[in-house]
Protein backbone atom coordinates (compact mmCIF):
# COMPACT_ATOMS: atom_id res chain seq x y z
CA UNK A 1 0.00 0.00 0.00
CA UNK A 2 2.66 2.38 0.36
CA UNK A 3 3.85 1.99 -2.84
CA UNK A 4 0.59 2.43 -4.24
CA UNK A 5 0.27 5.27 -1.98
CA UNK A 6 3.52 6.99 -3.32
CA UNK A 7 2.79 6.58 -6.81
CA UNK A 8 -0.11 8.49 -6.77
CA UNK A 9 1.39 11.12 -5.53
CA UNK A 10 4.29 11.17 -8.41
CA UNK A 11 4.41 14.02 -10.86
CA UNK A 12 5.56 13.21 -14.43
CA UNK A 13 8.79 14.34 -14.09
CA UNK A 14 10.97 11.66 -12.91
CA UNK A 15 14.32 12.69 -13.49
CA UNK A 16 16.73 15.53 -13.42
CA UNK A 17 17.04 15.22 -17.09
CA UNK A 18 13.34 15.92 -17.36
CA UNK A 19 13.28 18.29 -14.54
CA UNK A 20 15.86 20.24 -16.88
CA UNK A 21 13.58 20.17 -19.90
CA UNK A 22 10.62 21.06 -18.50
CA UNK A 23 12.42 24.27 -17.12
CA UNK A 24 14.01 25.06 -19.98
CA UNK A 25 10.88 24.81 -22.12
CA UNK A 26 9.07 26.94 -19.96
CA UNK A 27 10.70 30.01 -20.43
CA UNK A 28 11.53 28.68 -24.30
CA UNK A 29 8.16 28.02 -25.06
CA UNK A 30 6.29 31.63 -24.16
CA UNK A 31 8.98 33.74 -25.69
CA UNK A 32 8.96 32.25 -29.24
CA UNK A 33 5.28 32.23 -28.89
CA UNK A 34 5.59 35.93 -28.00
CA UNK A 35 7.76 37.01 -31.44
CA UNK A 36 5.61 34.80 -33.10
CA UNK A 37 2.43 36.76 -31.77
CA UNK A 38 4.24 40.33 -31.83
CA UNK A 39 4.92 39.14 -35.86
CA UNK A 40 1.88 38.40 -36.38
CA UNK A 41 0.72 41.82 -35.52
CA UNK A 42 3.17 43.87 -37.27
CA UNK A 43 2.91 41.71 -40.22
CA UNK A 44 4.39 45.16 -42.38
CA UNK A 45 7.05 45.13 -44.46
CA UNK A 46 10.31 45.67 -41.78
CA UNK A 47 12.62 48.14 -42.65
CA UNK A 48 15.93 47.47 -41.46
CA UNK A 49 18.81 49.61 -39.81
CA UNK A 50 20.59 51.11 -42.97
CA UNK A 51 17.92 49.61 -45.06
CA UNK A 52 17.93 51.86 -48.20
CA UNK A 53 21.79 51.42 -48.16
CA UNK A 54 21.77 50.95 -52.05
CA UNK A 55 19.11 53.65 -52.41
CA UNK A 56 20.07 56.76 -54.53
CA UNK A 57 19.58 59.14 -51.95
CA UNK A 58 21.81 56.56 -49.57
CA UNK A 59 24.56 56.53 -51.87
CA UNK A 60 24.02 60.42 -52.69
CA UNK A 61 24.68 60.49 -48.57
CA UNK A 62 27.39 58.87 -48.23
CA UNK A 63 29.76 60.39 -51.22
CA UNK A 64 28.79 63.53 -50.78
CA UNK A 65 31.99 66.16 -50.01
CA UNK A 66 32.86 66.56 -46.20
CA UNK A 67 33.49 70.36 -45.94
CA UNK A 68 32.68 73.06 -48.80
CA UNK A 69 34.94 76.06 -49.23
CA UNK A 70 32.61 79.05 -50.28
CA UNK A 71 35.06 81.95 -52.09
CA UNK A 72 34.00 85.64 -52.00
CA UNK A 73 34.92 87.31 -55.14
CA UNK A 74 36.46 90.89 -53.62
CA UNK A 75 36.06 92.73 -57.11
CA UNK A 76 32.55 92.01 -57.23
CA UNK A 77 31.17 94.52 -55.70
CA UNK A 78 27.65 93.80 -56.75
CA UNK A 79 27.39 90.56 -54.31
CA UNK A 80 29.37 92.45 -51.45
CA UNK A 81 27.25 93.51 -48.31
CA UNK A 82 26.15 97.36 -48.08
CA UNK A 83 27.35 99.00 -44.83
CA UNK A 84 23.84 98.79 -43.81
CA UNK A 85 23.73 95.55 -43.88
CA UNK A 86 26.81 94.59 -42.61
CA UNK A 87 25.86 96.49 -39.22
CA UNK A 88 22.59 95.05 -39.61
CA UNK A 89 24.21 91.26 -39.86
CA UNK A 90 26.84 91.75 -37.11
CA UNK A 91 27.17 95.13 -35.50
CA UNK A 92 23.40 96.03 -33.93
CA UNK A 93 24.16 93.47 -31.36
CA UNK A 94 26.19 95.77 -29.66
CA UNK A 95 25.65 99.27 -31.11
CA UNK A 96 22.38 99.38 -30.96
CA UNK A 97 21.89 99.22 -26.59
CA UNK A 98 25.18 100.60 -26.69
CA UNK A 99 26.36 97.05 -24.82
CA UNK A 100 30.03 96.17 -23.33
CA UNK A 101 30.70 99.62 -23.69
CA UNK A 102 30.26 100.00 -27.67
CA UNK A 103 28.90 103.79 -28.42
CA UNK A 104 25.61 103.75 -29.58
CA UNK A 105 24.89 103.86 -32.85
CA UNK A 106 23.44 107.84 -33.73
CA UNK A 107 25.09 109.03 -30.31
CA UNK A 108 27.36 112.28 -32.17
CA UNK A 109 28.99 112.70 -28.58
CA UNK A 110 30.14 109.33 -28.29
CA UNK A 111 31.53 108.89 -31.87
CA UNK A 112 33.05 112.53 -32.15
CA UNK A 113 36.27 111.35 -30.64
CA UNK A 114 36.30 108.66 -32.28
CA UNK A 115 35.36 110.15 -35.78
CA UNK A 116 38.60 112.63 -35.16
CA UNK A 117 41.05 109.95 -34.81
CA UNK A 118 40.13 109.50 -38.95
CA UNK A 119 38.87 106.35 -41.13
CA UNK A 120 42.24 104.56 -40.87
CA UNK A 121 42.37 103.96 -36.99
CA UNK A 122 38.06 103.46 -37.01
CA UNK A 123 38.70 100.65 -39.77
CA UNK A 124 42.00 99.24 -38.31
CA UNK A 125 40.04 98.96 -34.78
CA UNK A 126 36.87 97.30 -36.33
CA UNK A 127 39.35 94.73 -38.02
CA UNK A 128 41.29 94.07 -35.02
CA UNK A 129 38.85 94.14 -32.84
CA UNK A 130 38.83 96.67 -29.61
CA UNK A 131 38.23 96.59 -26.03
CA UNK A 132 35.45 93.75 -25.72
CA UNK A 133 34.75 93.85 -29.38
CA UNK A 134 36.23 91.10 -31.70
CA UNK A 135 38.32 91.28 -34.48
CA UNK A 136 35.59 92.07 -37.48
CA UNK A 137 32.96 92.06 -34.63
CA UNK A 138 32.76 88.59 -34.69
CA UNK A 139 31.67 88.40 -38.35
CA UNK A 140 32.79 86.86 -41.43
CA UNK A 141 33.34 89.81 -43.72
CA UNK A 142 35.59 91.09 -45.91
CA UNK A 143 37.62 94.33 -45.46
CA UNK A 144 35.71 96.37 -47.64
CA UNK A 145 32.68 95.51 -46.07
CA UNK A 146 33.97 96.25 -42.65
CA UNK A 147 34.78 99.59 -44.34
CA UNK A 148 31.53 100.21 -45.62
CA UNK A 149 29.76 99.51 -42.02
CA UNK A 150 32.82 101.93 -40.27
CA UNK A 151 31.57 104.65 -42.70
CA UNK A 152 27.54 103.71 -42.55
CA UNK A 153 27.78 104.21 -38.52
CA UNK A 154 30.25 107.03 -38.40
CA UNK A 155 27.81 109.10 -40.73
CA UNK A 156 25.04 107.81 -38.74
CA UNK A 157 26.52 109.44 -35.67
CA UNK A 158 27.52 112.86 -37.23
CA UNK A 159 30.25 112.15 -39.32
CA UNK A 160 30.86 113.10 -42.94
CA UNK A 161 33.17 109.71 -44.10
CA UNK A 162 32.99 109.07 -47.83
CA UNK A 163 32.78 105.72 -48.76
CA UNK A 164 35.39 103.64 -49.30
CA UNK A 165 36.65 102.94 -52.33
CA UNK A 166 36.49 99.44 -54.00
CA UNK A 167 38.61 96.65 -54.25
CA UNK A 168 40.95 97.03 -57.65
CA UNK A 169 40.02 93.75 -60.12
CA UNK A 170 42.84 91.20 -58.83
CA UNK A 171 45.88 90.84 -61.58
CA UNK A 172 44.58 86.91 -62.61
CA UNK A 173 41.06 88.73 -63.82
CA UNK A 174 42.72 91.68 -65.21
CA UNK A 175 44.85 89.54 -67.69
CA UNK A 176 42.21 87.58 -68.74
Amino acid sequence: MSDAAHDAHEGPIKTPKQLIWTVVASFVVPVVLIILFANFVAWDKKEGAGGDGFGAEAVARRIQRVGVSEYKDPTDVKSLKTGEQVFQTQCTACHTPGAAGAPKLGDDAAWAARIKTGYDALLTSALKGKGNMAAQGGGDFSDYEIGRAVVYMANKSGGKLDEPKAPAPAASAAAK
